[in-house]
């Protein structure tokens, strides 16, 4: 619902309980998701009703799991991430089944566990497992789910087709939230009941959207709120189309009932690399693969982390000045933007060539070196300032300053804003180690 169409259903008032001036302005804070509905005091119930259910999130929040590692995903807002921004990450479960023997059960739990990826700052990890039923035995299946965790270290989805296996499951790790997966159209009432009992998310399963709308409704209507939809792709084709027209549907609020996060099973699908990437690109919230290669994984996590990063605000590292392999005065002073891929690939380069220098870094509101100075963020003001608040003629005892390939055409200028000589550096980070080791004279 638009601003306009939220003003005229509004008391025309000027509600200070609000902390708004004006109705007008209460409204374009409901309509950009910034103020709940229930902030108004001034709203009958029935008004509050109809602008709740046009103003909450198109797609309802679903989480699974409790505890550090418990994945939030869903609460999203728009089709295209440059619309706005996605805000939950899909939780990858790795796929283990009941058929395997202990020890390689554990060894995929311990590998999911304590699998981390660092970059920019940042430490990626795997959300859970996924326990597949596929010995039809469901005391066999219970204890598989006992060897992952039983969901006390990490979400755990519930893969079972037979509401005698999942309650066996459940009566293991029910009072830790897994999902469980999946309510049909054959088995529903029962998979809802054992849902319902444990309090548990519940993913559902048909074969189009117009299918999963029906189940999800009933599933809902029965008192099972928290749902994820499985339109059982047969391709990576059918899941694009599928998942991209129920979150049209969500996002237009044309069919309500398709208002929940997708569920993704990548295995059937063969192209393990290729369907997680389709799922992190389209709308998936959780996603269970098969046991990945090292590569997998990082790539994944890494296209994750890109996908997720609002594109209005880029990760950012804190401007400042940066001591690398203990310099000491007669150390170079690299000059360098606070985006955070930036900083880290020059922190990487500068920490291998084992060069002590200073990596002096500036507020360019997370922009790189080429955007920044065709975008005017980085200047000779900006520089000057900030080598007199960081303090750096403290730390060395030269006026030389190594500023970054592409900021070149500002070379002159900054020398005549800083009284510090300009060298003009690489435009590949690659090549730094190189080129301090043979101009860096001092």
């Amino acid at each position: 619902m638009k601003a306009l169409e939220i003003y005229k259903l509004l008391p025309k008032t000027n509600c200070k309980k609000c902390g708004h001036p004006t109705c007008l302005a209460f409204a374009m804070k409901l309509a950009t998701g910034k103020v709940e509905v229930e902030a108004c005091p001034d709203l009958d119930s029935g008004t509050k009703a109809l602008l709740g259910g046009a103003t909450r999130p198109p797609v309802r929040l679903v989480e699974v799991g409790v505890g550090e590692r418990s994945v939030a995903v869903g609460e999203e807002f728009v089709l295209f991430r440059h619309e706005k921004t996605f805000y939950h990450p899909p939780g990858i479960m790795v796929q283990v089944s009941d058929t395997w023997p202990e020890e390689r059960v554990r060894s995929i739990v311990e590998t999911v566990r304590e699998r981390v990826v660092h970059r920019v700052g940042m430490d990626l990890v795997l959300t859970g497992v996924a326990v597949r039923d596929e010995s039809g035995s469901p005391d066999r299946f219970a204890e598989t789910v006992a060897l992952a965790g039983g969901g006390s270290a990490l979400p755990l989805v519930l893969i079972a087709s037979d509401p005698v296996s999942h309650e066996a499951a459940l009566a293991v790790a029910g009072h830790y939230q897994p999902l469980v997966h999946a309510a049909t159209e054959e088995n529903w009432q029962d998979i809802v009941a054992l849902a319902k009992r444990y309090g548990c998310p519940l993913a559902v399963r048909a074969a189009d959207p117009a299918g999963l709308a029906v189940i999800a409704r009933e599933c809902a209507d029965a008192g099972v709120s928290d749902l994820m939809l499985d339109p059982a792709p047969r391709s990576l084709r059918d899941y694009i189309a599928a998942a991209t027209e129920i979150r049209r549907g969500a996002i237009g609020r044309t069919e309500p009932a398709l208002g929940y996060p997708i569920f993704l099973d990548t295995t059937p699908l063969g192209e393990t690399d290729a369907a997680l990437a389709a799922g992190i690109l389209k709308y998936a919230g959780i996603i269970v693969v098969p046991p990945l290669p090292s590569a997998s994984v990082e790539a994944a996590l890494t296209l994750r982390q890109n996908i997720y990063t609002d594109p209005q605000k880029p990760i950012q590292v804190t401007p400042g000045l940066y001591p690398v392999n203990e310099p000491g005065r007669g150390a170079p002073v690299l000059l360098t933007v606070n985006f955070s891929l930036t900083y880290f690939t020059l922190l990487g380069y500068l920490e291998a060539s084992r060069i002590p220098s200073y990596l002096f870094v500036v507020d360019t509101e997370g922009l790189s070196v080429l955007t920044a100075v065709a975008g005017g963020k980085l200047t000779e003001t900006l520089v000057a300032d900030s080598l007199r608040n960081f303090r750096a003629p403290e730390l060395v005892n030269h006026r030389l300053l190594i500023i970054p390939g592409y900021a070149a055409p500002l070379s002159g200028k900054i020398e005549d804003a800083t009284g510090w000589k300009v060298m003009v550096g690489p435009r590949d980070a690659a090549e730094l180690a190189g080129y301090l080791e043979k101009e860096w004279v001092v």
